[in-house]
């Protein structure tokens, strides 16, 4: 609960004495490189197989001559979307991106970069974390998108590759039920992801202590709080959805 609640008093010291928005503007184009363009091969690479081995295994499964093999795009779709592309993603990310934030901001520290700005009466918390945390919202929910796009992509090349089913029943499973609230809760999923990514990852970053040693230590802590966290606020968000289709 301490650590809680000293991550909820940084949280705050985000949006106080802030510097002029035009400082943050080439702030939050840096992260959203570093964030952004830097982990979309990774999540290519992921997302396309995951989607490939959901349809072959979906396929493999189906032993029923009763189930129409168009279902076999329905469960890939209603899988990535919901769940593979949002929640696997962000966990991929948080081991990329968050060990990145943590091992920046904890060399900052470390080499007393953090105290010279504060020396200089600079916010270090708004000036170093925000920018982070504003690129990983514009750019993760981005990413998640893409991996949604190409894990279905991957899911319609192995299954007609593999001689499964026809491109014709795959795409006919991806239209047959659509909820367009899905596309819109995965989002919410992305969104929430992305900030708890950035900002528990700064966090443990930025009260790092002692010397290169503790700074592994603090990548490692912000990777595993992080994917900690994104499992638990899935879980809430699964439960949240179940709530709402229910009434």
């Amino acid at each position: 609960m301490l650590q809680f609640g000293k991550y909820l008093i940084f949280i705050s010291n985000l949006f106080v004495n802030r510097e002029r928005f035009v400082v943050y503007v080439k702030l939050v184009v840096d992260e959203c490189v570093g964030i952004g363009i830097n982990s979309i091969f990774i999540v290519a690479i992921v997302s396309t197989f995951i989607g490939a081995v959901s349809a072959l295994q979906t396929a493999y499964n189906l032993i029923s001559p009763l189930i129409p093999l168009y279902v076999i795009g329905q469960i890939v779709r209603d899988m990535t979307v919901l769940e593979l592309a949002p929640t696997i993603t962000c966990i991929v990310l948080a081991g990329k991106v968050g060990s990145n934030i943590a091992g920046e901001l904890g060399t900052m520290r470390i080499t007393e970069q953090i105290d010279a700005l504060e020396v200089m009466g600079i916010n270090s918390v708004s000036y170093l974390v925000l920018p982070k945390i504003l690129g990983a919202l514009i750019t993760i929910p981005m990413l998640v998108i893409m991996a949604g796009f190409l894990s279905i992509t991957g899911g319609f090349l192995a299954g007609t590759f593999a001689g499964q089913l026809t491109e014709v029943e795959y795409i006919q499973g991806i239209r047959t039920d659509f909820k367009q609230f899905s596309v819109t809760f995965a989002m919410i999923k992305a969104f929430t992801f992305a900030f708890l990514i950035a900002s528990i990852s700064a966090f443990k970053g930025y009260y790092a202590e002692g010397g290169a040693l503790e700074v592994g230590k603090a990548s490692t802590q912000a990777v595993t709080a992080s994917c900690i966290a994104i499992l638990f606020a899935d879980f809430i968000l699964a439960q949240m959805l179940a709530e709402f289709l229910a009434h």
